[in-house]
């Protein structure tokens, strides 16, 4: 269906619930006052003006009115925040006003949003799920304890890796696909001591191929979204091809829960797996149990697909790295300063003594935040805010891509500079407002620390031991930088290249 066809549809449908609302919107207004923004059409609010990549024209608008903005997606009323003071107030001050969540009709697939730690307004069920994804996945002392899964899929990434340089020249790889497999067999090794993905076997694809469907939807623009009366409906057909990408994820995870809880039943001395699954099932059997399996599989879900949102990250770095290759050449030599071995595998331990690499990470979420107007926000009730009023219900957009790119607050902000952060405190743990790409408050990443462990070592891998060639004799000024806006912040070219070993 074509965007004109869908235009005629809804102003049948919504024209006489608009004007309804306009009319109680002018009696509103007198008594509250909304942030500034653009004029919005009827019917469509402001939907013309937001285009294909919004973080980008958000950005541009907010230049015109101001680092608190209103704007009008359909019939949903948004706040557009744009600055690190504004982000602070929103995600602080009033933390707990603004710590519900707006859910897209697609993540009410298989009503995900029910049991979903990501998306379920702030309970006493939501504070359940938090806190068994931070004490039996994300804490430091759990991610210790399983800090040999993730050094055994970077060790299975390098043997691919050495296998394509005996190869020789016609080994063009794309980056980002060799990352996301590492990191989804590093994260199912957590979970479930198994792989779900393969570097060169088409045995796991129906997974692989779940869990990008679930991403590649959740990131499309969808019109039932801006217009909710249009959700039953489901114009554009997106929540009936999520339910089936949807469906096969879950099905998957729940296979693999109903299997080790089976096999726990069935034995005397179950063997003890040491992984977040086992913690888990211990936990459902108990008399009393404050999760259940769906609780366990659809939490499970979340951390599988958030976790492989860090492929982005680490295949941005190496295209900026690849891009500056003065930058690549510093990072290099530090890695060759600080570690000692031709052939050593990386700990965790080093990254404390590599800041350069630390300040190529902060550099690539600077520039390229995963999540650009992070998970979104909504006011749980009315709030006042530097003398305007956000209303109940509104939905909350941070714009980190804006700041990211402010030049009121970085020096040379288009450019990949690194040294920025070499005498900076500046970091990306929910303190600094100026670099918030995993969120902050209540409603900050409960996977920032496994994130932060991933990301460093595995860039650290890539440039260690290995040189990249970019593929069809490409140049470094020559690389597509061009974004894809969606669940994360995609390359629109994929990061291709031939690798070769350092020594």
């Amino acid at each position: 269906m074509d965007n004109s066809t869908l235009l005629l549809l809804l102003a049948f449908l919504v024209s006489y619930l608009r004007t309804v609302i306009f009319f109680r919107g002018n009696q509103s207004r007198k008594s509250s006052k909304l942030p500034p923004g653009p004029r919005p059409f009827p019917i469509i609010g402001n939907i013309l003006k937001i285009g294909k990549k919004p973080h980008q024209s958000l950005s541009e608008l907010s230049k015109t009115y101001g680092s608190i903005m209103t704007i009008k997606l359909g019939t949903i009323t948004t706040i557009v925040i744009s600055s690190p003071e504004m982000a602070k107030e929103v995600l602080h001050k009033h933390d707990s006003t603004f710590s519900g969540r707006t859910v897209l009709h697609i993540l009410q697939t298989l009503d995900h949003h029910k049991v979903s730690v990501a998306f379920l307004d702030p309970s006493v069920h939501w504070k359940t799920l938090r806190r068994a994804c931070v004490t039996k996945v994300c804490s430091s002392s759990q991610l210790d304890s399983t800090k040999n899964f993730r050094l055994k899929k970077l060790q299975d990434m390098l043997e691919y890796l050495d296998e394509c340089c005996r190869k020789g020249d016609d080994q063009v790889l794309d980056i980002g696909e060799v990352v996301f497999t590492t990191i989804l067999n590093s994260i199912s090794s957590i979970l479930f001591s198994i792989d779900l993905a393969g570097f060169a076997s088409d045995s796991t694809r129906e997974f692989r191929d779940a869990i990008r469907g679930v991403m590649e939807e959740a990131g499309k623009p969808n019109i039932a979204d801006f217009f909710p009366a249009l959700q039953v409906l489901d114009p554009q057909g997106a929540r009936s091809r999520m339910d089936v990408y949807a469906a096969k994820l879950i099905n998957i995870i729940d296979d693999i829960v109903g299997e080790r809880m089976e096999g726990r039943a069935a034995k005397m001395e179950p063997k003890v797996w040491n992984d977040a699954l086992d913690s888990f099932v211990l936990q459902m059997e108990e008399d009393k149990p404050q999760m259940g399996r769906l609780d366990t599989v659809h939490l499970f879900g979340d951390l599988l697909v958030a976790g492989v949102d860090t492929t982005s990250t680490i295949e941005w770095a190496m295209a900026e790295l690849s891009k500056n290759p003065e930058k690549l050449e510093k990072a290099k030599k530090e890695l060759q300063h600080y570690v000692i071995g031709k052939d050593i595998i990386l700990e965790e331990s080093n990254v404390s003594t590599l800041p350069f690499l630390r300040a190529v990470v902060k550099e690539t979420l600077r520039l390229h935040p995963p999540a650009p107007l992070l998970v979104p926000h909504k006011a749980l009730e009315d709030v006042k805010i530097c003398g305007f009023t956000v209303p109940k219900n509104a939905q909350i957009l941070v714009n980190i891509w804006a700041m990211g790119r402010d030049s009121a607050i970085w020096c040379n902000p288009n450019q990949f500079m690194p040294e920025r952060f070499l005498e900076s405190e500046i970091d990306f743990k929910g303190h600094d407002f100026e670099l918030i790409p995993f969120g902050a408050g209540r409603r900050i990443c409960p996977g920032l620390p496994l994130a932060f462990r991933s990301v460093h070592l595995m860039l650290a891998s890539l440039i260690h031991q290995y040189n990249w060639k970019l593929a069809d004799d490409l140049q470094p000024h020559e690389i597509d930088m061009e974004e894809k806006f969606g669940l994360t912040l995609k390359r629109v070219q994929p990061l291709k290249a031939i690798p070769s070993k350092v020594y």
